[in-house]
């Protein structure tokens, strides 16, 4: 186990490229991945762009499920995310770009975060990245 210490990432970035609400079979996953690794005391960012910017929108995730069989809704998902310490951030022009209003998100968004923000983890060697 020594080995596994040793290596561990530093942290990881996650960028929602194709997680759209139209497509809400592939929205759970992502933050299923982010809780269990910020569950393992690693720092998590997930970085909304292009259409997922819309999960943000107050009502949107919370009326979506990845499957009629699966119990929790996306919101329920994401907030169990950020209860385990996953930071979410919405990219400025990608709000832009969706017509969704940067004042009206729900509250388990953090901040803003881009291309630049997300670039610079992914430059970052000790940190991983993922994309959906």
């Amino acid at each position: 186990m020594a080995g596994f210490i040793e290596q561990q990432a530093e942290g990881v970035a996650i960028l929602l490229w194709a997680c759209e609400p139209e497509a809400p079979h592939r929205l759970v996953t992502p933050f299923f991945h982010a809780a269990a690794a910020a569950a393992m005391d690693m720092p998590v960012e997930i970085y909304f762009t292009a259409a997922s910017v819309r999960l943000l929108v107050p009502g949107v995730a919370q009326a979506l499920r990845a499957s009629p069989h699966h119990d929790k809704t996306v919101l329920d998902a994401m907030r169990e995310a950020v209860g385990q310490g996953a930071v979410l951030f919405a990219c400025t022009d990608a709000l832009h770009a969706q017509g969704v209003d940067p004042a009206r998100l729900i509250p388990e968004c953090s901040g803003r975060g881009g291309a630049v923000q997300f670039m610079a983890r992914a430059a970052d060697l000790r940190w991983r990245t993922l994309v959906y």
